[in-house]
């Protein structure tokens, strides 16, 4: 919360107004929880412009009560709100008067490899406060809550934040080792010459593309607003957590260059896999010709001889039946060999 607010007294408990988990940190201690949001307004009504910690709330806005409490009682800046109407867009980290916020997209805790299970989180950075608030359970910050109940000490707001985004960046690269895993043993299929599978390996593929797209681009911190902020950041942000949200950075930027060698390397396996399909597909219908090739002699003496005219050769020999089998059969025998030798060139 910034120095000029003093937070308002609220009536109703935790159980009315969506929080998840709440801690009060104080410089080289464990997080203290917090049981209600009365508890943390009166916490940092009581600890107003001493700043020898910071108290944490993690909001569910998916309980109507939550974003109400939130508009009244958080003292964030509008800036919070506005991402919250915008919905899910790149991961940004922007300064907003004496306060920051962030909109740090994630993987819900469900994750299943698909494109649509990416959330996002809301955060309002403040000297003495940060609120965090989504929709859907997330990884990233559920690393982060485990990391602080397990007895993790946090010195400043803006190193919560830090931890946040090494959480996001260590999920991150954890989803596209999982990826590269299934993408070996795709490309191990293809390489053993398994046909019988290519249209399930290609729709598998087409997925982990569009999957490392839409991660790439929500994901990834955007550079020119994370520039901007450490550049002018509020007052009350220190060197130290200005240098640690610049390593945070260079480790996505890491793991963005992984995520493109992987969506190159998608690519062209994509594009084995279609000339191999295409490969198939050729010889099927080469196949095809061939039979109806080895068909035509059957179907044209047939037809002439099944024509009810006068002058029909054979009619009344008495093994002309077996001579024109014989013919066709001849006929037959040529075109299948020129076929065969035609093959084998193809091979």
């Amino acid at each position: 919360m910034s120095d000029s607010t003093t937070p308002a007294s609220f009536s109703f408990d935790s159980a009315d107004d969506g929080l998840i988990c709440g801690y009060h940190f104080r410089p080289g201690q464990a997080g203290a929880p917090i049981a209600s949001t009365t508890e943390a307004l009166a916490l940092l009504e009581r600890e107003a412009g001493r700043h020898e910690g910071f108290v944490w709330l993690h909001m569910n806005l998916s309980h109507a009560a939550a974003l109400p409490w939130l508009r009244a009682h958080a003292g964030l800046a509008d800036s919070f709100f506005e991402a919250l109407d915008e919905g899910s867009r790149s991961t940004r980290i922007e300064r907003d008067g004496d306060a920051l916020y962030a909109v740090v997209n994630d993987v819900t805790f469900d994750f299943k490899f698909d494109a649509a299970d990416v959330a996002t989180l809301w955060v309002g950075v403040q000297r003495d406060l940060v609120v965090s608030a989504r929709r859907h359970p997330l990884r990233a910050v559920d690393r982060l809550r485990m990391a602080v109940k397990r007895g993790e000490a946090l010195d400043s707001s803006v190193a919560l934040l830090d931890h946040l985004l090494r959480d996001q960046a260590d999920e991150l690269q954890r989803i596209v080792r999982s990826t590269v895993e299934r993408i070996d043993d795709i490309e191990d299929a293809l390489l053993a010459g398994k046909g019988d599978q290519l249209e399930r390996h290609d729709t598998e593929l087409a997925r982990l593309r569009r999957l490392a797209v839409r991660l790439q681009r929500l994901l990834a911190p955007e550079p020119g607003a994370l520039m901007r902020t450490l550049s002018r950041p509020p007052g009350w942000v220190s060197a130290e957590d200005r240098q640690h949200l610049h390593r945070a950075s260079e480790e996505f930027g890491v793991v963005l260059r992984d995520i493109a060698a992987l969506q190159d390397r998608i690519k062209l396996m994509q594009d084995e896999a279609a000339a191999r399909v295409a490969t198939q597909n050729n010889r099927s219908l080469f196949t095809l010709t061939m039979v109806t090739v080895l068909a035509l002699p059957i179907n044209l003496v047939s037809g002439l001889f099944g024509m009810n005219v006068g002058g029909i050769p054979l009619a009344g020999h008495g093994l002309g039946f077996w001579v024109m089998l014989a013919i066709i059969a001849g006929l037959t025998g040529a075109i299948a060999g020129v076929a065969l030798r035609m093959l084998r060139g193809q091979r």
